[in-house]
């Protein structure tokens, strides 16, 4: 059943010593059906499980938003460390962020930002090329990779290789540029039409076959990552983008890579669907077990505020700055003073407070300018961050 057919095909561009073969896609559903053989369905089964109860964890946190936005930091991060970036946790959440800031870190803010303009601008736009091109604008825009069209799918030949390589030696050459427009335009059909199979597997292809379109010359791998949470909100599959998928695919990124090579070489979907549905399962029980561990120091550190015996309106600041440790777990004084609207030594008193009962600990060891952190909510979000040399 399966020929290398199935995926697509190889297509001859220009003649001469400057020839080259592209890779057009075969638009999707493929041709044979997928098999969904019983290893296949019980993945699926056990992976909506999980997003299940990954959407309850979400939704009966009371500073849900504030939890969401940490998720969308962290697969922001993760997503961008798979191309490369060498950019930390603690990086993101840098007090002086805006004085020390380089290109790797400028990199994860703009992930940041393009992935909660999209999750946003899905209630009032439908999954389409459109909302990808918007997307991709903010993504690119005032850091590296700003001079390949932000906002704009390419009109030129891309290629996949190492860093020397070029179009004769690339590991993989995308479709041209008419067969890209053609193929970007049957995937949007094949998003927003009625499908066959589950989401999930409906998100697998829908990932593979934008990873090989590459319509983009620079961005490609995130805006790819991002559209598999975009397609599981826009289903309806999942209700919070509270799935970190890239933390999965960061600890297997040459397998990752190789799968999807597979599909292309051989037209074996089903092995790539598998790895992603895995995928989907691992990374929803991940988040699951981080979004207990947070439930539970919340629970905890509220409840040490709670017991000190103090006048309520204290306690009430207090409990205001703990909560935008949530948003920002790691602060000076004179800013959170700023943000809070509370004075400097309202503020300091109430730091001196939370280090009292080990919530907060001093970053620096200087007398001015310090920085302090809520180390225990930064360890939960920490897990799988590490930059791979």
């Amino acid at each position: 059943m399966m020929n290398k057919k199935r995926a697509g095909k190889l297509i001859k561009n220009l003649s001469g010593i400057s020839e080259y073969y592209s890779f057009r896609p075969s638009p999707l559903p493929p041709e044979p059906a997928i098999a969904i053989d019983n290893e296949l369905n019980n993945l699926i089964i056990d992976a909506h499980k999980m997003l299940a109860i990954l959407d309850d964890r979400a939704e009966k946190i009371p500073d849900m938003n504030l939890f969401i936005s940490m998720y969308v930091k962290k697969e922001a991060l993760l997503s961008s460390q798979i191309e490369g970036t060498q950019a930390t946790l603690e990086d993101i959440f840098e007090v002086n962020r805006d004085e020390s800031i380089n290109e790797d870190v400028e990199e994860v803010v703009n992930y940041v930002k393009a992935a909660n303009y999209a999750i946003d601008r899905l209630n009032t736009l439908p999954l389409c090329n459109r909302l990808l091109l918007e997307t991709h604008e903010i993504l690119l825009s005032g850091v590296r990779g700003n001079e390949k069209n932000p906002g704009e799918f390419r009109r030129s030949q891309n290629w996949i290789g190492s860093k020397n390589s070029n179009i004769t030696t690339a590991r993989y050459i995308p479709p041209n540029i008419d067969d890209m427009k053609e193929a970007l335009s049957d995937l949007e059909k094949f998003i927003n039409d009625d499908s066959p199979y589950d989401a999930l597997i409906n998100a697998a292809l829908v990932h593979y076959q934008f990873e090989s379109i590459h319509p983009f010359l620079d961005g490609n791998g995130r805006i790819g990552r991002l559209l598999i949470v975009l397609y599981l909100l826009y289903k309806d599959t999942i209700k919070t983008p509270a799935l970190y998928l890239s933390y999965y695919l960061k600890e297997h990124r040459i397998e990752y890579y190789d799968r999807m090579t597979t599909v292309r070489d051989s037209g074996n979907y089903e092995q790539w669907i598998k790895f992603f549905v895995r995928g989907v399962y691992i990374s929803s029980k991940s988040a699951i077990e981080s979004a207990d561990k947070l439930i539970e120091l919340k629970n905890s550190d509220e409840e040490k505020i709670n017991s000190l015996d103090i006048s309520d309106r204290r306690k009430i600041n207090i409990m205001k700055l703990y909560r935008h440790l949530l948003a920002k777990p790691i602060i000076d004084i004179k800013g959170a003073a700023e943000e809070l609207d509370l004075a400097y030594n309202t503020v300091k008193s109430i730091v001196d407070t939370l280090m009292d009962l080990d919530i907060l600990k001093q970053d620096n060891d200087q007398e001015r300018n310090k920085v302090f952190s809520y180390e225990a909510y930064l360890d939960i979000l920490r897990e799988g961050t590490e930059i791979i040399l």
